[in-house]
């Protein structure tokens, strides 16, 4: 069994953002040899999430809205407890649990084995820092 592990370094101006890594992870599934595995692509930080869906901009904007009315920025203890600690990212903690903190990925035929509108995005819910990915591919 082949594997092969590449770190991303993210660093997302914004507060929140959606960063494709698509591009990334299929070199990751190239550099690897592997012709049928598996690939695991992790956000490496409690505050950041990776994820699958379409890339297309009007649901990312969607995604930004919803999440908001969801979880909204608060950096006062009073909304949550989380904050109390001195942090003011309890919003962030939230955002990253309903988004999911990984996906795994088939690989058949040396390509990711994805449906047609499938896109890798990482998402970012307290930037402003250098945050992790790991791509982990393993297989035959």
């Amino acid at each position: 069994m082949k594997s092969h592990t590449r770190y991303l370094t993210m660093n997302v101006p914004e507060r929140m953002g959606f960063v494709s890594i698509h591009g990334e992870v299929e070199q990751a599934v190239t550099e690897s040899g592997v012709r049928e595995g598996l690939c695991l692509v992790n956000a490496m930080h409690i505050t950041a999430s990776v994820f699958i869906n379409d890339d297309e901009p009007g649901l990312h904007r969607d995604y930004r809205v919803w999440l908001e009315q969801l979880a909204p920025f608060d950096p006062s203890p009073e909304r949550y407890h989380h904050n109390r600690t001195g942090e003011d990212n309890a919003d962030a903690h939230h955002k990253r649990q309903v988004m999911g903190r990984e996906v795994v990925v088939a690989i058949t035929d040396g390509k990711l084995d994805l449906g047609p509108w499938e896109h890798i995005f990482y998402g970012e819910f307290d930037g402003r820092r250098p945050k992790r990915v790991l791509i982990k591919v393993i297989g035959e």
